[in-house]
């Protein structure tokens, strides 16, 4: 285990902003703690680096107790999310700021460890620029290669992506994942962003109300939410009450439709189309059950044209037993 988050809890003055979290992080894994604003995910992350104390609980890294070290003696890069570059230095300078710490690297290490970060990131051509000159996916490259430079034993990245656009997003989501996994540096990511968290993380902490909801892979998360809250907040999920005590939950895209009624092993529910949404090679169908319940489905704008889908529309909507996810209450599963 290279780091461990070890029975955290954090109050400002009356306010509980963390309530016992604990996570495991093993050398060289991305881990993204996802949640919405407010539910204490900076703080913790402020924590690790060591920017704030903890009420209660210990920070371990490599089996020792770091949770009184400042940072300064911690071994972290971080990138925040406004990029803190220093406007009056070129990206170069910006670079070589961290690494003139390193006295035990002469000039001409120091120098060469610089020009290796700059082509990492592809800003080598950008290196006489300042921030100004730069565009916002430039500026979070030089962020990230002054981060890296020294070899930290870990990386925190706070929302590292929220200021940019759509396209440049994706792009640099890219570029971080290649970079972490050629470096093999632990890195720990608050994001709000669920498409950040599923495409970039090999673990996700999803966080509400101070307190984490679950742990898990990608996969584990998108696929077997354990509760509610998780299933609406990674992606979608239509919930339904069956009984008193009992709720279920079931993906858009595990969902078929038809004009007539499926066979053994699936649920039919019977309804009417309220809205047919193009996404390209995807159509989402928003549906009213017979029970007056909504519902959305995600199916293949082909097997629209074929079905000839419009508003009003009485459909069967088929859900395979597999397919449902059983819910006690609203909290757990």
């Amino acid at each position: 285990m290279f780091l461990s988050v070890q029975g955290i809890n954090k109050k400002f003055d009356d306010q509980t902003v963390l309530k016992d979290i604990s996570i495991d992080i093993e050398k060289g894994e991305m881990v993204s703690i996802l949640g919405p604003s407010g539910c204490g995910k900076t703080t913790l992350l402020k924590i690790i680096a060591g920017l704030e104390q903890p009420t209660e609980g210990k920070i371990v890294i490599n089996g020792k107790d770091c949770t009184k070290l400042p940072p300064s003696k911690r071994n972290f890069g971080i990138v925040f999310q406004s990029y803190a570059l220093f406007p009056n230095m070129t990206v170069e300078q910006n670079i070589m700021f961290g690494l003139n710490e390193q006295k035990e690297l002469d000039k001409k290490e120091r120098k060469a460890r610089c020009e290796e970060v700059l082509k990492m990131v592809d800003m080598y051509e950008h290196r006489k620029k300042y921030p100004s000159q730069l565009s916002g996916g430039q500026q979070q490259r030089t962020a990230l290669a002054r981060a890296v430079a020294p070899k930290p034993e870990y990386l925190l990245l706070d929302e590292p992506l929220s200021a940019l656009d759509a396209k440049v997003r994706v792009k640099l989501r890219a570029e971080i994942c290649r970079i972490q996994k050629k470096l093999g540096i632990t890195t720990i990511m608050v994001t709000h962003d669920q498409e950040e968290a599923l495409t970039m993380a090999d673990k996700i902490v999803v966080m509400r109300n101070a307190m984490i909801e679950q742990i898990g892979t990608p996969q584990e998360i998108y696929n077997n939410p354990k509760t509610v809250f998780v299933a609406n907040f990674i992606g979608t999920m239509n919930i339904y009450r069956k009984n008193r005590n009992e709720l279920y939950g079931v993906r858009p895209e595990n969902i078929g439709v038809s004009r007539e009624m499926g066979g053994n092993g699936t649920e039919n529910w019977a309804g009417k189309v309220t809205e047919v949404e193009f996404r390209g090679p995807v159509t989402r169908i928003y549906g009213q059950l017979e029970s007056n319940e909504p519902i959305c489905v995600d199916i293949s704008s082909d097997a629209v044209t074929k079905l000839d889908l419009h508003r009003e529309d009485r459909i069967f909507f088929q859900i395979p037993e597999a397919g449902i996810l059983k819910y006690a209450d609203d909290e757990v599963c």
